[in-house]
């Protein structure tokens, strides 16, 4: 087990990604603290979560959310020693999409959801463990669209330029904290099934067009457990030697 005596806070934790990781890392040892909108998903992990994990209703868009998480997490486990953060999605509801019909309001709370979540959840992290003198790992989640952009199907720009702050932003702290023995890194996967992604997977042109674009096992979309060994690679000792890095989880997307 990777991750057996690691006391982690999961940010997004109970649906599509963050709800297979939560399963996963738990297997894997890890005693853990979630977070996660008030919602159906969050409800029914409440129902049948497993042992040691803490389940919390935040807003990661809300400065002190994080906060919560890991004072919860020392309370509870004694020590806090890594942060995921999966939490964020897609600004279509806010009317996210091509710049020529993007508002104001909608940029903001797109950036909000995807950009100023990581940046406070982060930031509560650097500080608990920078106060302490402690180490830790930070695993963000960006997208391939920060750097692949798939203009016909997926074109809000909003989320792809949120997505590409999050690699600027992670290998910089990466840079600054490195001296502290403090690790960051993110994830980029591609379109992976899940709550946000079923305009996609609604759609049979997205769809032939993710198997020649997604050519790996057959042309498919991805699925949550797809990013949980990296994921937990990141989350545990094996990765005390890294730091700084994008690993796109995409089934082939960014050389197709």
């Amino acid at each position: 087990m990777v991750l057996k005596d690691k006391n982690i806070v999961i940010i997004g934790g109970t649906s599509g990604i963050g709800l297979a990781a939560t399963h996963y890392f738990n297997q894997q040892g890890a005693r853990l603290v979630v977070t996660g909108k008030d919602d159906e998903h969050f409800n029914a992990l409440l129902q049948k979560k497993d042992s040691h994990i803490t389940i919390l209703a935040n807003d990661a868009t809300r400065q002190g959310s994080t906060d919560e998480a890991i004072k919860q997490c020392v309370s509870l486990y004694g020590t806090f020693d890594g942060l995921y953060h999966i939490a964020g999605g897609s600004g279509r509801s806010f009317g996210d999409g091509p710049l020529h019909e993007m508002t104001v309001d909608a940029w903001q709370k797109t950036m909000d959801l995807n950009m100023t979540s990581v940046m406070l959840s982060n930031q509560a992290a650097i500080l608990h463990w920078t106060k302490n003198s402690q180490s830790g790992s930070i695993l963000n989640t960006t997208s391939v669209l920060a750097f692949s952009p798939s203009a016909k199907f997926f074109h809000t720009h909003a989320y792809a330029a949120a997505k590409a702050a999050v690699i600027g932003f992670t290998k910089s702290i990466a840079a600054f904290y490195a001296k502290d023995n403090i690790r960051v890194n993110a994830l980029a996967p591609s379109l992976v099934a899940s709550p946000m992604s079923q305009r996609a997977l609604g759609n049979e042109d997205i769809l032939n067009y993710i198997k020649e674009k997604q050519p790996l096992d057959g042309g498919r979309v991805g699925l949550p457990e797809d990013l949980n060994g990296i994921a937990a690679y990141f989350m545990s000792d094996l990765s005390k030697f890294t730091t700084g890095q994008i690993v796109s989880i995409d089934g082939g997307w960014t050389i197709s």
